[in-house]
Protein backbone atom coordinates (compact mmCIF):
# COMPACT_ATOMS: atom_id res chain seq x y z
CA UNK A 1 0.00 0.00 0.00
CA UNK A 2 1.13 3.49 -0.78
CA UNK A 3 0.56 6.65 1.21
CA UNK A 4 0.82 9.82 -0.86
CA UNK A 5 1.36 12.86 1.33
CA UNK A 6 3.73 15.81 1.40
CA UNK A 7 3.17 16.35 5.13
CA UNK A 8 3.62 12.71 6.15
CA UNK A 9 6.70 12.32 3.96
CA UNK A 10 8.25 15.38 5.69
CA UNK A 11 7.44 13.97 9.13
CA UNK A 12 4.93 16.74 9.87
CA UNK A 13 1.93 14.41 10.28
CA UNK A 14 1.15 10.85 11.25
CA UNK A 15 0.10 8.35 8.59
CA UNK A 16 -3.35 7.64 10.03
CA UNK A 17 -4.83 6.47 6.74
CA UNK A 18 -1.90 4.13 6.09
CA UNK A 19 -2.21 2.74 9.60
CA UNK A 20 -5.93 2.18 9.07
CA UNK A 21 -5.42 0.35 5.77
CA UNK A 22 -2.67 -1.81 7.21
CA UNK A 23 -4.90 -2.81 10.12
CA UNK A 24 -7.81 -3.67 7.81
CA UNK A 25 -5.66 -5.65 5.39
CA UNK A 26 -3.83 -7.58 8.10
CA UNK A 27 -7.18 -8.30 9.74
CA UNK A 28 -8.25 -9.98 6.50
CA UNK A 29 -5.04 -12.02 6.38
CA UNK A 30 -3.07 -10.00 3.83
CA UNK A 31 0.66 -9.36 4.11
CA UNK A 32 1.29 -5.63 3.90
CA UNK A 33 4.20 -3.75 2.40
CA UNK A 34 4.02 0.00 2.98
CA UNK A 35 5.52 2.80 0.97
CA UNK A 36 5.37 6.57 1.38
CA UNK A 37 5.95 9.29 -1.21
CA UNK A 38 5.24 13.01 -1.46
CA UNK A 39 2.64 14.31 -3.91
CA UNK A 40 4.93 13.95 -6.94
CA UNK A 41 3.45 12.23 -9.99
CA UNK A 42 6.68 10.57 -11.14
CA UNK A 43 7.34 9.08 -7.68
CA UNK A 44 3.74 7.93 -7.33
CA UNK A 45 3.74 6.23 -10.74
CA UNK A 46 7.10 4.55 -10.13
CA UNK A 47 6.10 3.32 -6.69
CA UNK A 48 2.73 1.97 -7.86
CA UNK A 49 4.55 0.09 -10.62
CA UNK A 50 7.14 -1.25 -8.19
CA UNK A 51 4.54 -2.40 -5.66
CA UNK A 52 2.41 -3.99 -8.40
CA UNK A 53 5.41 -6.06 -9.43
CA UNK A 54 5.32 -7.98 -6.17
CA UNK A 55 1.77 -7.56 -4.82
CA UNK A 56 -1.68 -8.65 -5.94
CA UNK A 57 -3.26 -5.48 -4.52
CA UNK A 58 -1.97 -1.92 -4.32
CA UNK A 59 -4.11 0.49 -2.35
CA UNK A 60 -3.10 4.12 -2.41
CA UNK A 61 -4.25 6.71 0.07
CA UNK A 62 -4.08 10.45 -0.49
CA UNK A 63 -3.80 12.87 -3.37
CA UNK A 64 -7.23 12.24 -4.91
CA UNK A 65 -8.87 15.63 -4.40
CA UNK A 66 -8.93 18.91 -6.31
CA UNK A 67 -5.89 20.62 -4.78
CA UNK A 68 -3.09 21.47 -7.19
CA UNK A 69 -0.77 18.84 -5.66
CA UNK A 70 -3.41 16.08 -5.70
CA UNK A 71 -1.96 14.10 -8.61
CA UNK A 72 -2.47 10.48 -7.54
CA UNK A 73 -5.17 9.75 -10.17
CA UNK A 74 -3.05 11.17 -12.98
CA UNK A 75 0.02 9.23 -11.84
CA UNK A 76 -2.05 6.05 -11.50
CA UNK A 77 -3.53 6.46 -14.99
CA UNK A 78 0.02 6.62 -16.39
CA UNK A 79 0.71 3.07 -15.23
CA UNK A 80 -2.56 1.17 -15.18
CA UNK A 81 -3.18 -1.01 -18.20
CA UNK A 82 -6.94 -1.40 -17.79
CA UNK A 83 -9.26 0.79 -15.76
CA UNK A 84 -11.84 -0.72 -13.40
CA UNK A 85 -14.23 2.24 -13.22
CA UNK A 86 -16.92 0.38 -11.28
CA UNK A 87 -14.66 0.23 -8.24
CA UNK A 88 -14.01 3.97 -8.12
CA UNK A 89 -17.65 4.72 -8.92
CA UNK A 90 -18.89 2.47 -6.11
CA UNK A 91 -16.49 4.00 -3.60
CA UNK A 92 -17.60 7.53 -4.58
CA UNK A 93 -21.29 6.58 -4.46
CA UNK A 94 -20.91 5.11 -0.97
CA UNK A 95 -18.91 8.10 0.19
CA UNK A 96 -21.54 10.49 -1.15
CA UNK A 97 -24.03 9.06 1.34
CA UNK A 98 -21.71 10.28 4.11
CA UNK A 99 -20.33 13.60 2.82
CA UNK A 100 -20.95 15.97 -0.09
CA UNK A 101 -17.16 16.23 -0.43
CA UNK A 102 -17.25 12.84 -2.18
CA UNK A 103 -18.14 14.80 -5.30
CA UNK A 104 -14.58 16.12 -5.26
CA UNK A 105 -12.91 12.70 -5.21
CA UNK A 106 -11.07 11.76 -8.38
CA UNK A 107 -9.67 8.35 -7.40
CA UNK A 108 -9.32 5.69 -10.07
CA UNK A 109 -8.87 1.92 -10.09
CA UNK A 110 -7.37 -0.48 -12.58
CA UNK A 111 -4.80 -3.15 -13.21
CA UNK A 112 -1.04 -3.18 -13.54
CA UNK A 113 -0.05 -6.63 -14.72
CA UNK A 114 -1.86 -9.02 -12.39
CA UNK A 115 -2.22 -6.46 -9.60
CA UNK A 116 -5.33 -4.46 -8.76
CA UNK A 117 -4.63 -0.79 -7.99
CA UNK A 118 -7.22 1.32 -6.16
CA UNK A 119 -6.91 4.98 -5.13
CA UNK A 120 -8.52 5.90 -1.82
CA UNK A 121 -8.86 9.33 -0.26
CA UNK A 122 -6.36 10.37 2.39
CA UNK A 123 -8.31 10.10 5.62
CA UNK A 124 -8.69 7.12 7.94
CA UNK A 125 -12.48 7.22 7.59
CA UNK A 126 -12.35 7.35 3.80
CA UNK A 127 -9.93 4.41 3.78
CA UNK A 128 -12.11 2.40 6.14
CA UNK A 129 -15.25 3.14 4.10
CA UNK A 130 -13.56 2.60 0.73
CA UNK A 131 -12.10 -0.72 1.81
CA UNK A 132 -15.53 -1.80 3.07
CA UNK A 133 -16.94 -1.17 -0.42
CA UNK A 134 -14.09 -3.03 -2.12
CA UNK A 135 -13.91 -5.93 0.33
CA UNK A 136 -16.90 -8.05 -0.84
CA UNK A 137 -15.52 -8.28 -4.40
CA UNK A 138 -11.82 -8.29 -3.54
CA UNK A 139 -11.18 -12.03 -3.31
CA UNK A 140 -12.93 -12.67 -6.61
CA UNK A 141 -11.10 -9.80 -8.31
CA UNK A 142 -7.73 -11.04 -7.13
CA UNK A 143 -8.54 -14.57 -8.28
CA UNK A 144 -9.49 -13.28 -11.72
CA UNK A 145 -6.25 -11.32 -11.97
CA UNK A 146 -4.19 -14.28 -10.79
CA UNK A 147 -5.82 -16.33 -13.58
CA UNK A 148 -6.67 -19.15 -11.22
CA UNK A 149 -8.86 -22.03 -12.33
CA UNK A 150 -11.61 -20.88 -9.97
CA UNK A 151 -11.59 -17.43 -11.59
CA UNK A 152 -13.89 -18.71 -14.34
CA UNK A 153 -16.48 -19.88 -11.83
CA UNK A 154 -18.99 -17.06 -11.96
CA UNK A 155 -21.67 -18.79 -9.93
CA UNK A 156 -21.19 -16.37 -7.04
CA UNK A 157 -21.15 -13.16 -9.06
Amino acid sequence: MLTVSDRVSRGEAEDGSGDTLEELLRGDGYDVERALVPDEADLIAATVTELAGSAALVLTTGGTGLAARDVTPEATRRVIEREAPGIAEAIRADSLTKTPHALLSRGVAGTVGSALVVNLAGSPGACRDGYAVLRPALTHALKLLADQTTATDHQNT
